[in-house]
């Protein structure tokens, strides 16, 4: 008997169109990683909240006001829900601008930017295993030990973008 399902990429979003009912986070967020069955209906949670508040926020510091958040799916959009609770100014960064949603590109990220921005959140699978050579095209050289690198990818624990941010303090 199913009780329910997780949803990973590409589809958090999609899965909306599914439910029948879910939490006002989903709502507001419009991403969706934990469907719940009941009498027949699809229910839909989104964990990646609270998994990524609880696992950012102790390791916050009062400096770090501003983020740059890498990718735009449905982590992301759970990133950005919490980071507006916590009153943290975030910019999205991904392959295409698009100037109407705040979204840069990778190319527009330069020391300015690095400067203001020093939290840096990867919500890409950029790095996930198998491919573990891979990294957000950041210009690393820039980070300093005020920057705070988190990365959603869990395997493995330590990414080639954590790896290059310790590099740099």
């Amino acid at each position: 008997l199913l009780h329910g399902f997780s949803v990973t990429i590409p589809y958090k979003k999609q899965v909306l169109d599914f439910l029948d009912e879910s939490t006002d986070d989903v709502k507001s967020m419009q991403a969706c990683n934990c469907v719940c069955i009941r009498n027949g209906k699809l229910f839909g949670h989104n964990t990646d909240v609270i998994g990524f508040e609880h696992s950012f926020t102790p390791m916050l510091q009062p400096h770090q006001t501003h983020a740059l958040i890498l990718g735009t799916g449905g982590a992301a959009a759970a990133v950005k829900y919490v980071l507006d609770k916590l009153k943290i100014n975030w910019l999205n960064v991904s392959r295409n601008a698009d100037a109407a949603n705040d979204i840069i590109t990778y190319h527009d990220i330069d020391e300015a930017l690095i400067n203001k921005y020093n939290l840096i959140i990867n919500c890409t699978p950029l790095g996930t295993y198998p491919d573990t050579d891979e990294a957000p095209a950041l210009p690393y050289h820039l980070l300093t030990p005020a920057h705070y690198l988190f990365d959603l990818v869990y395997n493995p624990p330590e990414t080639k973008f954590l790896l290059l941010g310790r590099q740099y303090g």
